[in-house]
C-alpha cells in the first residue's frame, strides 16, 4: 500500500512537472524535448533525486508513447501520398541516406563499439525529427512556400524507411542469424507492401469498418487495434512502433481524422513520459565522456542536412533562398533518435548517453537553423559577388582617382 502511495506521488510530480515545463518551452519558442531529456536525467539513476516506486508504470508509459507516437505520424500520410512521395523523391532520399547515416557509422566505429552499434547510430543521426520540423514551419509561416513539399517527402521517405530499418535493426540486435535476418525483412517488406496495397485499394472499407460517430467507441477501437497490431508486429520481431505506423497509414478520411483529434493529447503525455524515461535510464555521469564527439556529430550532420535539403530543393527548380531555408529546416534530430538508441542501449550502453546529448545540441540548434541559415546565406553571397566585382574591374577604373580612397 506504501509502494503505492509513492508511486502515485511520484507519477503525479512527474506529470505536473511536464506540464510546467511544456509550458515553459512554448513560452521560449522551442520543443519541450530537451527539456523532458533534462528532467530525466535530473531524477534519473545518478541524478539528484531518483525515482524507483514509478519506474516500471513509466517504462510502459514510454512503451505506450512510441506507438501513439507512430501511430499519430502514420495518420498525417496517406498511402497515395507515400507512393507519390517514393516516385518523386526517391533520389533525394538516397542521398539523404547516405549523408546522414554515414557519419553515425563511423563515429561507431571509430569509437570500437562494433558493427551492430554502427548500424543504430547510423539511424540516430540520420532521422530528422518530423514533429519538431512541422512546429517549425507553422511558427515560421513556411507551410505555403515551394520548398515545404520538398521537405516534407523528404521526412516521408524517412518515416516509410523506419518501417523496414526497426526491423533490421531489432533483428540485429536480438542476434538473429543471417538467414533470420533475412526472415525478418522479408515479412517486413511483405507486411508494408500488403498494407500499401489494401491501404490504396481498400482504405475505405477498412475506415468504414472502423469508424464511429461515437467518439468514445473510435478511440477504443482505433487505440485497441493498434496496441494489438504492435504486439503482434513485436511478436514476429518486426517492430511494436512499425504496427503503429501501419495502422496509421491504413486508415485515412474521418476516421483518421476523428482519431488524431482524440489520441493528441494521449500521444502528447505519453510521449512526454518516454523522453523522460530515456532520461531515467540515462546516468548524468556518463554523458561528459561521450559529449565532444556528440558535439562533433552535430555539426557534422547539421551540415550534411543543410546539403541534403539544398540539394533536394535544387532537383526541384527551387530558387537558392529556398534550397537553403529546406536544408536549415531539416536540422532537428528527435523522437527517431531517441527511439532507435533506446533499442540500442542493451547492446552498446554508451549509445544512451551519446544520442541524448547529441538530441539535446540538435533539438535547440535546429529551429536556430531553419530561422538563419537563409539569412546567413543570402549575407555571405552578397558579399563574394562584391569582391569578385573589385578583381574583375577593369585596370583603369581601378587606377582612376574617383575610384581612389582619400
Amino acid at each position: 500500500m506504501h509502494n503505492t502511495t509513492v508511486m502515485l506521488i511520484e507519477l503525479g510530480a512527474i506529470i505536473l512537472a511536464l506540464g510546467l515545463l511544456g509550458r515553459l518551452a512554448g513560452r521560449v519558442g522551442f520543443s519541450p524535448i530537451p527539456l523532458y531529456l533534462l528532467a530525466g536525467l535530473a531524477f534519473g539513476h545518478g541524478g539528484i533525486l531518483p525515482l524507483t516506486a514509478s519506474e516500471e508504470f513509466t517504462a510502459t508509459g514510454a512503451e505506450i508513447g512510441v506507438i501513439l507516437l507512430l501511430l499519430l505520424l502514420g495518420l498525417e500520410y496517406s498511402a497515395s501520398e507515400l507512393v507519390t512521395s517514393l516516385k518523386t523523391q526517391y533520389p533525394s532520399g538516397a542521398v539523404d541516406f547516405v549523408l546522414n547515416a554515414a557519419p553515425g557509422a563511423a563515429a561507431a566505429l571509430i569509437l570500437g563499439w562494433g558493427p551492430v552499434a554502427a548500424v543504430a547510430l547510423a539511424g540516430v543521426t540520420w532521422i530528422s525529427s518530423s514533429g519538431v520540423i512541422a512546429k517549425d514551419l507553422g511558427d515560421f509561416g513556411r507551410l505555403g512556400n515551394r520548398e515545404t513539399p520538398v521537405v516534407l517527402g523528404i521526412l516521408v521517405i524517412e518515416d516509410l524507411a523506419m518501417a523496414l530499418y526497426l526491423p533490421i535493426l531489432t533483428a540485429l540486435l536480438a542476434g538473429v542469424s543471417l538467414a533470420g535476418g533475412a526472415l525478418t525483412l522479408l515479412i517486413s517488406l511483405g507486411t508494408v507492401g500488403a498494407v500499401l496495397y489494401l491501404a490504396l485499394r481498400h482504405g475505405r472499407l477498412i475506415s468504414r469498418a472502423v469508424y464511429s460517430d461515437n467518439a468514445e467507441m473510435l478511440l477504443l477501437v482505433v487505440l485497441g487495434l493498434t496496441v494489438l497490431v504492435a504486439g503482434i508486429a513485436q511478436e514476429l520481431q518486426v517492430s511494436a512502433a512499425v504496427g503503429a505506423f501501419l495502422v496509421g497509414i491504413a486508415l485515412s478520411g474521418e476516421v483518421a481524422e476523428g482519431a488524431s483529434t482524440l489520441l493528441s493529447p494521449l500521444r502528447d503525455l505519453f510521449a512526454a513520459v518516454f523522453f523522460v524515461f530515456f532520461g531515467l535510464s540515462t546516468d548524468p555521469a556518463d554523458i561528459p565522456p561521450v559529449l565532444v564527439p556528440a558535439l562533433i556529430l552535430a555539426v557534422v550532420t547539421a551540415l550534411t542536412k543543410i546539403a541534403t535539403g539544398w540539394y533536394s530543393a535544387r532537383r526541384a527548380g527551387i530558387r537558392t533562398a529556398g534550397r537553403w531555408r529546406a536544408g536549415g529546416t531539416l536540422v532537428a534530430r528527435g523522437e527517431f533518435s531517441i527511439v532507435i538508441a533506446g533499442l540500442a542501449v542493451g547492446v552498446e550502453p554508451r549509445i544512451g548517453p551519446l544520442a541524448t546529448a547529441y538530441v539535446l545540441i540538435l533539438v535547440i540548434v535546429g529551429p536556430l537553423a531553419a530561422r538563419w541559415t537563409e539569412p546567413l546565406a543570402r549575407r555571405l553571397t552578397r558579399r563574394r559577388p562584391t569582391r569578385l566585382a573589385q578583381v574583375s574591374m577593369p585596370v583603369a577604373e581601378r587606377t582612376d582617382p574617383a575610384h581612389t580612397c582619400r
